[in-house]
């Protein structure tokens, strides 16, 4: 358990990086080519990338070792495999009956890569590709989760909303 913290990042705060390939890279947490985000002192070490991908190009981009990484695709379509192998990542979206696995991962499909990878790479062919890159430290902890709240246990999540109701769920006073 630690103090909750809140982050008002404006986008102007956020650099953005061109990279060699056409990429562009908004760096929220993290860091691109020495460019660092405004987000940092995060226990789980994160990264949390914006990243555009033009027509006819490529993104890599190295991945900590045992970290969870993900991409959630805004716009666009791109391969998230540079073999193209379509069975290489867990795909969760809007074609989850779909039986007819494609490669060419498309918006509002999140691409969670298991594998221990060093680096993930992103192609296009004639359509751009826009995705949210995110990745850090497992914390390995059980998850309970109901509306706003996040606990470990069912019970923590009893106590939370207990003590939300009568008032006492929020401990620190800011000031």
């Amino acid at each position: 358990m630690m103090e909750p913290r809140y982050r008002d990042v404006k986008s102007a705060r956020i650099p953005e990086v061109r990279l060699a390939s056409g990429a562009a890279v908004k760096v929220i947490c993290g860091r691109v080519n020495g460019v660092s985000g405004p987000v940092g002192d995060i226990v789980i070490d994160p990264e949390y990338l914006d990243v555009s991908v033009p027509p006819q190009s490529s993104f890599l981009h190295p991945v900590k070792p045992g970290h969870n990484v993900f991409a959630y695709v805004m716009e666009g379509k791109g391969y998230f495999d540079e073999r193209r192998d379509s069975y290489a990542f867990e795909v969760i979206g809007v074609n989850y009956f779909d039986f007819q696995r494609e490669c060419l991962v498309g918006a509002e499909n999140i691409v969670h890569y298991a594998d221990e990878g060093d680096s993930i790479v992103v192609t296009t062919e004639e359509e751009p590709v826009r995705f949210l890159l995110v990745s850090g430290k497992p914390i390995n902890e059980p998850v309970a989760w109901y509306g706003p709240i996040v606990m470990n246990t069912q019970e923590e999540l009893r106590t939370a909303f207990e003590e939300y109701r009568n008032g006492t769920f929020i401990k620190h006073k800011a000031g």
